[in-house]
């Protein structure tokens, strides 16, 4: 009987992901060299982010509904962002079916230094 590897252990080159998404997240691939995003298997629970800037939790057996609507509730916290992705999700699709944990804080100042409000703001 052949032994089979937990998920987030399966072959996924997550560089070239982090590399492809740099248009729509300039600064994931900056974070991923420098050992700053945790990827786990989702428990059903959310840890503190820590030392990380995001922690990727893969879950698996999720279909694009139901990880949508994880997304939903987990993302009404006040320090942390929730993101989902999944392979068919756009052209910066996830190579498997994630979430995303970020601090809500950190990811506003990164977004307003490069411009993703401005289009909001009143001169």
């Amino acid at each position: 009987m052949v032994e089979e590897k937990p998920v987030a252990e399966e072959k996924v080159d997550w560089s070239a992901y982090f590399d492809h998404i740099k248009v729509v997240c300039p600064w994931a691939y900056a974070a991923w060299k420098k050992d700053e995003i945790k990827i786990t298997e989702w428990s059903g629970n959310y840890e503190p982010l820590g030392k990380y800037q995001a922690i990727v939790y893969i879950v698996p057996n999720y279909n694009r509904r139901r990880l949508k609507k994880l997304c939903k509730k987990l993302d009404t916290s006040y320090e942390y962002e929730f993101l989902w992705s999944e392979p068919r999700h756009g052209d910066y699709g996830a190579p498997m079916h994630i979430i995303i944990q970020q601090c809500r804080r950190k990811l506003f100042d990164l977004r307003f230094d490069q411009g993703y409000y401005n289009d909001l703001l009143i001169e």
